[in-house]
């Protein structure tokens, strides 16, 4: 088996990188009609959305959908946006939002469907033939044992690379719970992949001869 590494949780997390800074410019750009800027927009967060949104939902079949929900809202609301938060964070928290109209409205009219379980979503939408991509799928799978809190802060900070301010104003709580939610995400993944890398027991001579 291949256990994966664990992203780093490091302070730069913190601060805008200069990647979302480019994005939240494109944004601003988008809104005054730059239409090469609207692509690049949406070309730089559409796998951002993706694997959030299959992280959130338990669908697989309705992330396609979701993402594209998502940034139809955010195109239509484009002329609200001013860049006070990267636009990263404003999109996930539109996308965010989708996905809980979602599962209100299946609450209220549910689907009958037989569907495999959200880390096939996630590992789909997964680029196929990379370096550690076997250890990105191990390490969904590992994602798929936690609290859906705890699983949400670790998908923000840690594989989504949001600062830690900004992924609290999107789960509407203080950063510290925020830091908390990711220390004890960590600290189970780690004994997981521990667990893992366990070998398996050997059969005793007298076990093994009865």
């Amino acid at each position: 088996m291949i256990t994966p590494a664990l992203p780093l949780s490091h302070e730069r997390r913190e601060r805008p990188t200069s990647a979302d800074e480019s994005i939240t410019a494109w944004a601003l750009a988008a809104r005054g009609g730059d239409s090469a800027a609207v692509d690049r927009f949406v070309r730089a967060l559409h796998r951002d959305v993706i694997r959030y949104v299959a992280h959130l939902c338990a669908d697989p079949q309705a992330v396609d959908d979701l993402a594209q929900d998502t940034f139809l809202r955010a195109l239509g609301s484009l002329h609200r946006f001013e860049g006070r938060s990267s636009a990263r964070a404003w999109l996930l928290a539109i996308a965010r939002r989708a996905v809980a109209d979602s599962l209100r409205y299946t609450a209220v009219r549910p689907r009958r469907a037989d569907l495999p379980e959200w880390e096939l979503a996630v590992e789909l939408a997964q680029p196929r033939g990379l370096p550690g991509f076997d250890d990105g799928v191990a390490l969904l799978e590992l994602l798929a044992s936690l609290p859906d809190e705890r699983r949400e802060a670790f998908v923000l900070t840690q594989l989504l690379g949001l600062p830690y301010a900004e992924a609290a104003e999107l789960s509407d709580c203080p950063v510290g719970t925020v830091r908390s939610r990711v220390a004890r995400a960590r600290a189970t993944l780690m004994d997981l992949l521990a667990e893992a890398e366990q070998p398996p027991p050997v059969a005793s001579p007298a076990l093994a001869a009865a």
